[in-house]
């Protein structure tokens, strides 16, 4: 497939809605051939957008890991200079990339700020 070309900085329409975030992850192909790292900025259930340390040509085949998600699997459905925009081959939750990493944080070691309290009015 040939690089999308125009004026416009969309890619091609969506099916599902898109959540903007930064994430970092590492590209390579299916067959473990490292294709540099890339920060996701728009995630879906169905895709993503990112911007790559290099040009990764539309049709490439792409093996990702997704913080909370786990490893994806799909196809660069476009791409323009150092941005792409990849379609997953199965689905995923994309609310699963927004949860915290850390497993069992205690309500002391949240900060302040994010700990709820139970104010007791007399």
């Amino acid at each position: 497939m040939d690089k999308v070309t125009g004026n416009s900085d969309r890619g091609p329409a969506r099916s599902a809605p898109r959540d903007s975030l930064f994430l970092l992850t590492s590209l390579s192909t299916p067959d473990g051939v490292d294709l540099g790292k890339a920060r996701v900025r728009n995630l879906s259930a169905t895709g993503l957008m990112a911007d790559c340390e290099r040009a990764i040509p539309a049709g490439t085949r792409l093996c990702l890991e997704l913080r909370g998600v786990g490893a994806v699997e799909g196809a660069v459905a476009w791409s323009r200079d150092d941005k792409i925009g990849v379609a997953f081959d199965a689905p995923i939750d994309p609310q699963l990339a927004r949860k915290p990493v850390a497993k069992g944080v205690s309500r002391q070691a949240l900060p302040d700020y994010l700990r709820t309290s139970s104010i007791t009015r007399r």
